[in-house]
């Protein structure tokens, strides 16, 4: 797991949750999704724990799904893909479980969001409670640039957070926006020059409060928020339904090659 998310958690009950794939952008890969799983499973049975930072090591939050994984299925090799319809996680499957995971957590998670946050990237971010982004970090549902949906709870997670014509524009487009424009819309909380830092801060303040209160605050919270509300199940298992009926199929495949290959995709109906 350390080679992908380190977590340390300090004397006060703070975590830093830091994902360490620097030289990749902390892309997305099996190894990382099977990581941040271990490692918000881990901090649900942190008994000290009193608040999380959600950080990326180097350029970058997080740009999204490995392109490695992007390649090999390009080329259909097996084992690039996965069955996304078992519910592994309650009402979610493995990978949906990494953004709702944040929230499943009794306490207060906040993300420190720079660089870029696309694609399944945003959908980490979004799992927490607040994120701290600077003016010129660059989000995005990324998703539909390589032909498939937000698959990581992104659109149950959207769906509490950004209008829902914003949600369908971004989602429907890919549109790549900055700092301003996401807390605009809901994607950001706030825009700061050291996300980091305001974290880090943010998460020590948390952390000298009662502990019991900010726990039934976090309870409350997800309560009043439509996330994770019952019908949430049927929108979690349309998603993955969607993805599954896409992943590996002419159209797809044909956006991963155009992509790679750097020229206009050729679609057929």
């Amino acid at each position: 797991m350390e080679d992908r998310v380190r977590i340390e958690i300090d004397a006060h009950g703070v975590a830093d949750v830091c994902l360490v794939r620097s030289d990749k952008m902390n892309a997305l890969d099996f190894a990382m999704f099977d990581a941040l799983a271990a490692a918000i499973t881990r901090l649900k049975s942190e008994p000290r724990l009193r608040a999380v930072v959600l950080r990326g090591e180097g350029r970058a939050f997080c740009a999204g799904l490995d392109m490695g994984r992007m390649d090999r299925l390009n080329k259909g090799e097996p084992g690039a893909t996965r069955d996304l319809r078992p519910r592994t996680h309650g009402i979610a499957n493995s990978a949906q479980y990494l953004g709702l995971g944040w929230r499943e957590l009794p306490v207060p998670v906040i993300a420190a969001v720079h660089g870029v946050a696309f694609g399944g990237g945003l959908q980490l971010a979004l799992g927490a409670d607040i994120r701290l982004v600077t003016a010129d970090t660059q989000l995005s549902v990324m998703e539909i640039k390589w032909g498939l949906v937000p698959d990581m709870a992104g659109i149950a997670l959207m769906r509490g957070l950004v209008r829902d014509d914003h949600a369908r524009e971004l989602t429907y487009t890919g549109r790549v926006v900055r700092g301003e424009e996401a807390v605009q819309l809901g994607l950001a909380t706030r825009v700061c020059a050291d996300p980091l830092a305001e974290a880090r801060a943010m998460a020590q303040a948390i952390s000298q409060r009662n502990p019991h209160a900010m726990r039934a605050d976090k309870r409350l919270m997800n309560l009043a928020n439509q996330t994770l509300g019952a019908s949430s199940a049927e929108l979690l298992m349309a998603e993955s339904v969607e993805q599954v009926a896409l992943m590996g199929q002419p159209n797809q495949i044909e956006a991963v090659r155009a992509n790679l290959e750097k020229r206009a995709p050729v679609f057929h109906d």
